[in-house]
């Protein structure tokens, strides 16, 4: 494998790291893995995309607009080139809803959608939620020309029965994570650096995990982009290659039924 990254190497803990990820060669793809960024808060953006291009990895990109560290959203005419650029790469996109709000329980026919940390928000019925998740589809076909795949992503993976046959109604199936596969890049830094975060991840991913992470995170001090590359070389160290979902694939439904 290609040495390990600066930011990777400035602790005793990277040595371990750097071992997992051999050896220096990756080896034939024989096992996959299927990498899903949501939206966030895009400081790495640029970082993270240029690393999967270098790597030939396509992910499946799940989009909501979200306020960003430019002080416009995820969606604005701004991100237009980024998006095409992505859209060209051949990833999957998939809805994560408009506004980035949580869904909170069902409440007869409906379902309760609240911002963070809030205690009032709307009751969708299934029309409503169905918009919620075809508005940030209609922005990225007029930056791209592409729409999105069947798929969505609830955020914080936090789901309802109503949301999910509503979703289901208006022609997206859901798609979560798979336990091994929370890379924990939204987690405070202090306690779960980056060393950490890379080495637990290379030595507990298995064949066809859903992997999640963000294009960056406002709260997290220690960036997790400046690991990515490791992470990305030490999994194709082991084996894995990386293909884009356009439906919930046979680990997600495994770990549901366990």
């Amino acid at each position: 494998m290609a040495s390990c990254s600066m930011a990777s190497r400035r602790s005793l803990l990277a040595a371990s790291v750097c071992a997992l990820a051999a050896p220096a060669v990756a080896r034939a793809q024989t096992r996959t893995v299927h990498l899903t960024i949501d939206t966030g808060w895009m400081d790495r953006a640029e970082q993270i995309a240029a690393v999967m291009a270098k790597h030939g990895v396509r992910a499946t990109l799940f989009l909501a607009d979200e306020r960003t560290w430019r002080g416009d959203t995820c969606l604005s005419d701004a991100w237009a080139p980024f998006w095409r650029a992505r859209a060209a790469e051949g990833h999957s996109f998939g809805s994560h809803t408009l506004r980035h709000w949580y869904f909170r329980g069902d409440v007869g026919e409906r379902v309760r959608y609240l911002p963070w940390g809030a205690r009032d928000g709307e009751l969708l019925d299934r029309a409503g939620l169905c918009a919620e998740l075809r508005a940030p589809e209609a922005r990225l076909r007029a930056m791209t020309g592409r729409g999105f795949d069947p798929i969505w992503r609830a955020p914080g993976g936090r789901t309802t029965a109503n949301a999910l046959a509503f979703a289901e109604a208006c022609g997206f199936r859901h798609i979560g994570w798979t336990a091994n596969g929370f890379l924990g890049d939204e987690l405070p830094s202090d306690r779960y650096p980056n060393e950490l975060l890379l080495r637990r991840a290379l030595a507990s991913i298995r064949d066809g995990e859903v992997l999640v992470m963000h294009w960056g995170i406002r709260s997290r001090q220690q960036k997790f982009a400046d690991v990515f590359e490791d992470l990305i070389l030490g999994l194709k160290a082991r084996g894995f290659g990386f293909a884009p979902l356009t439906a919930p694939p046979p680990r997600l439904a495994a770990e549901a039924r366990a």
